[in-house]
């Protein structure tokens, strides 16, 4: 009894719902569904929440170990062979492809995942795309999402983030990323004014004409043999292509050509609906793929003959509130495209005003500037013209005393002049004077010479008879002494003895007293050359000290003169030139213990004194 109580708790206690993870284009979406739901029941409640009513198209697809399959309508989710995870995931994806999307697509939900799953195909290479369609298919996709091209906004690099071409593409072409940016952008610039729906319709439009769009392949074989082939099932048919070649098929068969599809286990049959056609058989070893392609077959089917209907009153109605739609966005645009220009325009003219206004600003701070200027510049040139009128005066005034000061100048030049002739003529006296001194001083220094050697011969001559004196003397007094026996002469008188030595003296003192007489006259004419040869030199060095007072003073007044004919700028004549004289002294030896001129010379530059 316990035992039958503890089954029943179990019972009551499993759960009545499961959880379901849906994955659409662009959101993932989580459902609590009942047991006991069917395929259509989680189907409709997708929709509903996408907001979708082209049901038709789309399915709800799971993986099944290698394969995938479609969630069966009419069975219940939990009996078919979904996966067992929790939740369980689905996608869902448009199952059947239009064959003209312009026609066929209604709503713009239903256009937009379209949209997303052909270009995630292409991206994926499930789609094959030449590189110029896929570059263009690009631009349609970047004009989607970013809207209008603003290259203020839209700086380079801007796509950087976006996977926007095959990897086929990028490797087939060696091109950088820049690269490929700059030929997108340059399409993506020309869709300027297309709005969302339409850049993604375009997009869809160049899509629908690949030869891969909308196509499901399948391994097949013809015959027991194995010959490995492809079909390929879309909104227009069945096609055999071979294995390598997926975009011309090698056979195909148009649903309007097709009486009957059947399978039996593994083989498929094809039947013409022209029964003079054989009939074409295939094989396919999996029975879960056979199911697939038989579904496919049917709903291509029914799409197909249904484009060749009249619309149903729920198309009808959904195709005319799409027109509205359309209508209505289209006149929102028109009149938001209006407001843009209308706004931008006023942008413009507000820019343009205020491009004018600061314009006209900066044109009033320049002439505000420029007047200010022009008063300083009036008021500095009135006061220079003051300061150059006072000038002007100052300069006529300096130019007045500059005058007078040349008219001084040549007056005192004139002077200069007339001292320097008598200086000249001084110099010309002293050098005759010089002349005569000198001829006096070689005229006494011959008579020195001359009253030397006058002297020098009566010293000889007063030594000489000295010495014969002695000798007599020596001579006279040994002889008196051998001879005493003679008489004795008679003595003479005293007055004739005195008168003999008075005679012998009187000559010894007249030899002394010329000697000395002679010797005081040349110490007296050379005392009184010195005189004579220390005034003339002391007249010299006056005369020197003359000549270089003047020579300063003369260069003094030639600067002075030099500088007042600067300041005077107006009144420049031709300079005085004052002739000055040079002293040059040359020294020699002394002669005689005495200073002798020897040569004086003089020129209009130069007074050259040889001392």
């Amino acid at each position: 009894c316990f035992a039958k109580m503890s089954i029943l708790g179990l019972k009551k206690k499993q759960p009545k719902t499961f959880k379901v993870k849906v994955i659409t284009m662009d959101a993932e979406m989580e459902f609590s569904c009942e047991v006991k739901w069917k395929g259509k029941d989680l189907f409709d409640l997708v929709c509903r929440t996408v907001g979708l009513r082209e049901t038709w198209f789309f399915g709800l697809r799971y993986t099944v170990k290698d394969t995938y399959a479609w969630l069966k309508p009419e069975k219940r989710v939990l009996d078919q062979e979904v996966p067992k995870d929790s939740p369980i995931t689905f996608h869902f994806l448009a199952k059947f492809f239009p064959e003209k999307v312009e026609e066929e697509l209604v709503q713009e939900i239903t256009q937009h995942l379209f949209f997303l799953q052909v270009k995630k195909q292409i991206l994926d290479e499930e789609i094959f795309c030449s590189p110029e369609a896929s570059v263009l298919l690009a631009s349609y996709a970047v004009q989607a999402k970013y809207g209008d091209y603003d290259p203020n906004f839209h700086k380079p690099g801007f796509l950087a983030q976006d996977e926007l071409l095959p990897k086929r593409v990028l490797m087939q072409y060696q091109m950088t990323a820049d690269m490929w940016e700059e030929k997108i952008t340059a399409w993506y610039a020309e869709h300027r004014g297309i709005a969302r729906d339409e850049a993604e319709m375009e997009y869809l439009k160049i899509a629908q004409d690949l030869e891969m769009y909308g196509v499901s392949y399948f391994a097949i074989t013809q015959n027991k043999r194995d010959t490995d082939l492809l079909l390929g099932v879309d909104a227009q048919g069945l096609h055999i292509y071979s294995p390598n070649s997926k975009l011309n098929p090698n056979k195909s068969f148009p649903w309007s050509g097709i009486r009957n599809i059947s399978y039996s286990e593994k083989e498929f049959t094809i039947k013409p609906l022209d029964k003079k056609k054989d009939v074409f058989k295939f094989y396919s070893s999996q029975l879960r793929v056979n199911k697939l392609i038989l579904q496919l077959c049917i709903g291509n089917h029914d799409l197909f003959m249904r484009r060749r209907k009249v619309d149903s009153i729920e198309v009808q109605q959904m195709k005319a509130q799409a027109k509205e739609e359309k209508a209505r966005k289209k006149m929102e645009r028109q009149i938001l495209a209006r407001e843009k220009q209308m706004r931008e325009e006023a942008e413009r003219a507000k820019e343009e005003m205020e491009r004018r206004l600061f314009q006209l600003q900066d044109e009033a701070r320049l002439a505000n500037e420029a007047l200010l200027r022009s008063e300083e510049t009036a008021d500095l040139l009135a006061e220079k013209a003051q300061i150059a009128e006072e000038e002007a005066k100052l300069l006529a005034h300096k130019a007045a005393e500059a005058e007078q000061e040349r008219q001084r100048l040549e007056v005192t030049a004139m002077k200069t002049k007339e001292e320097k002739r008598l200086m000249e003529q001084k110099m010309r006296e002293a050098e005759q004077l010089a002349v005569k001194l000198v001829e006096q001083s070689e005229r006494r220094l011959k008579e020195a010479d001359h009253l030397k050697q006058d002297l020098t011969e009566a010293k000889d001559a007063e030594r000489r008879a000295k010495q014969k004196l002695l000798e007599i003397t020596k001579t006279t007094y040994p002889l008196i002494a051998a001879y005493s026996t003679p008489p004795a002469p008679p003595a003479p008188p005293p007055e004739a003895a005195d008168c003999a030595y008075e005679a012998a003296s009187t000559r010894l003192d007249f030899k002394d007293s010329d000697m000395k007489r002679l010797s005081m006259e040349i110490e007296r004419e050379r005392l009184e050359y010195m005189e004579k040869s220390k005034h003339l030199q002391d007249q010299l060095k006056e005369l020197k000290t003359e000549i270089e007072s003047l020579k300063l003073e003369e260069q003094q007044q030639q600067a002075g003169l030099y500088n007042l004919r600067g300041e005077a700028r107006g009144y420049v004549q031709e300079p005085v030139y004052i002739p000055h004289s040079n002293v040059r002294v040359i020294s020699s030896q002394d002669l005689l213990l005495c200073v002798i001129i020897n040569n004086i010379s003089f020129t209009d530059d130069w007074l050259t004194v040889r001392m």
